[in-house]
């Protein structure tokens, strides 16, 4: 395999309310599609991301969707590294992005973390390192 990038994909419930949400709440700036489009993909200043119908994607690949389950532990974080994870904790909050606590620094990992979710329920993560 020639590896030329990569990327993600999420396979999301509701595509407007996650459109709405990359875009107009953590306003990445939208690379191609729309309300109508289905799948949309969004410039983060790092790896590409996108999202896309969790229906649409089962029905893709042949195979029915599989509901998410609620309980489920996390399969997955999607990491966007900042300059200042403080600064982005209160510019997303006064966006009405709900947290799972305020920052906090990890000496173990190297990093400052703040952790929320998508309207998927998909766990995100903001950081910066500690190393200054």
């Amino acid at each position: 395999m020639s590896l030329i990038g990569t990327g993600a994909r999420l396979l999301v419930t509701d595509y407007q309310r996650a459109l709405c949400f990359y875009r107009d709440v953590l306003r990445f700036p939208l690379t191609w599609g729309d309300e109508s489009t289905g799948y949309a993909a969004f410039d983060t200043g790092g790896a590409p991301l996108a999202i896309f119908s969790r229906q649409a994607m089962a029905d893709a690949v042949g195979a029915g969707a599989q509901p998410a389950a609620a309980e489920a532990q996390d399969t997955f974080v999607l990491t966007f590294v900042v300059d200042d994870v403080d600064t982005e904790y209160e510019r997303l909050r006064g966006r009405g992005v709900a947290f799972t606590a305020p920052p906090v620094d990890r000496p173990d990992w190297g990093e400052r973390t703040a952790h929320f979710r998508d309207p998927d329920g998909n766990l995100l993560e903001l950081n910066h390192s500690l190393a200054g």
